[in-house]
């Protein structure tokens, strides 16, 4: 299956939000197990994850979880989510390691999704922004130099309010 989303390539805790869009055809990438594939597949996770109704399940979740961290500042959930694994670090002949561990495969791409929202919060959290547009869901990460980005992508949604802007004023 090729992924239909209409943004990608953010962060994993955003990309994960960005599963669900809305538009002319509205989607979800995790409303079944051939989309679970997919995003596994992005994620390099085939290997380690089993592509089955509990993992989707535990995706769900985590999903909700960054989703009420990011919109509303809720992080009880997300909390929930990290409780299902942890980091464990150990030093190899290539250096430092950091081994994502759970107790539960499924949890595992959630987790990670998870862990890598903790790292944007702590980098730059006012870069965790959602699509100005007022019809957009989506979200991106910030990475403009002067941290002023307003539209996930501003061929479709900034050229639609540039176009919105026009109209108003010679309508």
């Amino acid at each position: 299956m090729r992924d239909p989303r209409p943004h990608t390539g953010e962060p994993p805790a955003l990309d994960l939000l960005n599963t669900r869009w809305a538009g002319a055809e509205p989607g979800d990438l995790l409303a079944d197990l051939d989309g679970l594939r997919t995003w596994l597949a992005l994620l390099d996770l085939t290997d380690r994850v089993p592509a089955d109704e509990h993992t989707l399940t535990a995706l769900h979740t985590a999903r909700d979880a960054v989703y009420d961290t990011v919109t509303r500042a809720d992080h009880t959930a997300l909390n929930r989510v990290l409780d299902q694994g942890r980091i464990r670090r150990e030093l190899t002949d290539d250096g430092p390691r950091d081994i994502p561990e759970v107790a539960d495969p499924a949890w595992l791409p959630g987790w990670l999704a998870a862990d890598n929202l903790l790292r944007l919060i702590a980098e730059a959290p006012h870069r965790i922004r959602q699509c100005a547009h007022p019809d957009c869901v989506l979200f991106f990460y910030d990475t403009s130099k002067n941290g002023t980005r307003r539209w996930h992508s501003m061929a479709t949604c900034g050229n639609r309010a540039k176009a919105a802007r026009h109209y108003a004023k010679s309508g």
